[in-house]
């Protein structure tokens, strides 16, 4: 687990551009260690429960899944996305379905190694969790039921941008959904962030202003909305964005922004996203070649 830990954490660490000037120049992200082969997956183990089904499916072994891969469409010219691999567990109360993305056809091999990687990553921590949860509630006398899903979703795919979400869902009693964005310059072939999209901070209060203004709105125009905002939530106010808040860049050059499942409002809500109005940013963008 720890080798894991420490994994996730270099793929978290890696540095990118503080800033864009213009047309950003093309830069090769460094990796904190050398990156693995691309395509190396280790298998997982199994440690509860012999009569389980588990599968684990990948490019290499299942000719099913390989002639599913034949109709992905191809992201721009170039660059595809690809499930690499598939775990399915499936016993009784206990379920698990883990689908994990690889992309492929990218000339910055360090950027595409390290993104393959910390996806094998964070689907290799999902499963080790599930099956200590599992193993916990086994030895607790069974009787709950235990599941985990991940699986990811091309956002935006064009010449220039290509967005990809990754969901998790965990289900102990009820669920929670949480969900993580890459969004890379297909041209320039680097990773975005939030911040590197902005002169200064002084977007964290613009974003976070709006958002807040907008929740009200949603809820005085349907009674059926319920935000955590303002004196009378009945959580915790949402009061700002993190500065690394899950964003993407929608076909359009707009910004969105997406929380997580309880993070600004009640279960049934779900995964909330905001796309941003450029005015409300515009004094704060470091230029107007991914946000228009």
């Amino acid at each position: 687990m720890k080798k894991i830990q420490d994994a996730k954490k270099r793929y978290e660490d890696v540095e990118i551009p503080s800033e864009l000037k213009g047309v950003v120049e093309q830069s090769i992200l460094k990796a904190k260690q050398k990156s693995k082969k691309n395509g190396s997956f280790k298998q997982w183990g199994i440690g509860v429960a012999a009569a389980a089904t588990l599968f684990v499916a990948s490019v290499n072994v299942s000719p099913a899944l390989a002639h599913s891969l034949a109709t992905v469409p191809v992201l721009g010219s170039i660059v595809q996305v690809i499930t690499i691999q598939e775990i399915t567990f499936d016993e009784e109360t206990y379920n698990a379905n883990l689908k994990t993305p690889n992309v492929v056809g990218l000339e910055n091999k360090e950027l595409e190694n390290m993104l393959n990687e910390k996806y094998t990553a964070e689907n290799e921590v999902l499963y080790e969790q599930f099956q200590s949860e599992m193993k916990e509630m086994e030895e607790a006398g069974g009787g709950g039921h235990l599941g985990v899903d991940s699986h990811y979703e091309v956002i935006t795919d064009t010449d220039d941008i290509l967005s990809i979400s990754r969901y998790e869902v965990n289900t102990v009693g009820s669920s929670s959904t949480t969900m993580r964005t890459d969004t890379i310059d297909k041209k320039n072939e680097i990773l975005i962030t939030l911040p590197s999209l902005f002169k200064n901070d002084g977007y964290v209060e613009a974003i976070s202003t709006y958002i807040k203004e907008d929740m009200i709105k949603q809820m005085a125009a349907d009674e059926d909305l319920v935000y955590w905002v303002g004196e009378e939530a009945d959580f915790e106010s949402f009061e700002a964005i993190r500065a690394d808040q899950t964003f993407s860049i929608t076909a359009d050059h707009k910004l969105t922004i997406s929380f997580d499942k309880y993070e600004v409002a009640p279960g049934y809500m779900g995964v909330l996203t905001f796309e941003i109005p450029t005015e409300v940013i515009a004094p704060y963008l470091t230029s107007d070649y991914y946000i228009k």
